[in-house]
This record gives structure tokens, C-alpha cells and sequence, in this order.
């Protein structure tokens, strides 16, 4: 098995909207399509701060990573925020996730932030266990107003 990470590139689209509609569905979440569409066009925009990686096995598209920087009033070098992981069901428990994450924290040391943070669900046991192999539970609690 030969796993490649790479930038998400304009031809990934098609593959990309399969995972993503997968990653909505496990949170059971649904999104407007001008939202995704949105979100898609600033992946591929090289003057968008949202970035994308994606995970290849075998010539297969395996798995993103969504992240981006911003500013930090508690450091003096930005921050990166992993928005959204995900990885197709049969790519968990092969280090796929690991490697999108090692491969996140290459970038972040590459570029000089000076943190790496993100968020998932209190219940998602398979992806906390990876996260806590990183870094403990901080005891922070999210709130968040929807506008």
C-alpha cells in the first residue's frame, strides 16, 4: 500500500463532494448546496486561507483534511485551526488519519504557527482516540451562537 498526502487539486471534485456528503451524513448534518459549493470553490482559490489535503492510497482518494490560519491574541505567530477531518470508512484503522495529521503538523511547523487546534464531537470515540494520542483534552467547552 503506497498512502500519498498531497494538496487537493481541482480534479479532486467530484471525489471531494462524495466524502463530504459522507462527512455530513456522520454527523448527520445537512448544508445548503451553495454552502458546499462555497466551501469547494475555496479550497481550489490559491488566495483563500482555507486550505486542503488530501489522503491517496493506492490512487485512491482516501480522506481530507480542511484547515486554515488566523491570528492569536495568546501568541505572537498564527494559529491553525483543522476544521474538518474525515476518512472514507474503509481507510480507518490504517494510520491514514494519523498521516493527515502528522502531515498537518509538518505544515504548521513549516509555516510558524504557533498552535494547531480543533474540535470533534464529545462521541466520536474512534477520532478521539487519535486526537488524544496527540495531545490531552484541554477542558476547554465550546459555545457557539448561530447568527
Amino acid at each position: 500500500m503506497t498512502l500519498f498526502i498531497r494538496d487537493i487539486a481541482p480534479e479532486d471534485e467530484t471525489l471531494w463532494r462524495k466524502l463530504w456528503a459522507e462527512y455530513l451524513a456522520f454527523y448527520a448534518v445537512t448544508l445548503a448546496p451553495e454552502v458546499t459549493d462555497q466551501t469547494w470553490a475555496r479550497l481550489v482559490d490559491p488566495q483563500a486561507v482555507l486550505r486542503g489535503r488530501v489522503a491517496v492510497l493506492d490512487g485512491a482518494v482516501m480522506g481530507f483534511a480542511l484547515h486554515h490560519h488566523h491570528m492569536s491574541t495568546w501568541a505572537a505567530a498564527p494559529d491553525c485551526y483543522l476544521e474538518d477531518l474525515f476518512l472514507t470508512d474503509a481507510a480507518r484503522g490504517h494510520g491514514i488519519g494519523r498521516a493527515l495529521m502528522d502531515d498537518l503538523i509538518k505544515i504548521c511547523h513549516e509555516n510558524g504557527y504557533s498552535r494547531l487546534y480543533w474540535h470533534t464531537d464529545e462521541g466520536n470515540a474512534r477520532a478521539r482516540k487519535l486526537y488524544d494520542s496527540y495531545t490531552a483534552y484541554d477542558g476547554h467547552v465550546r459555545y457557539r451562537i448561530k447568527l
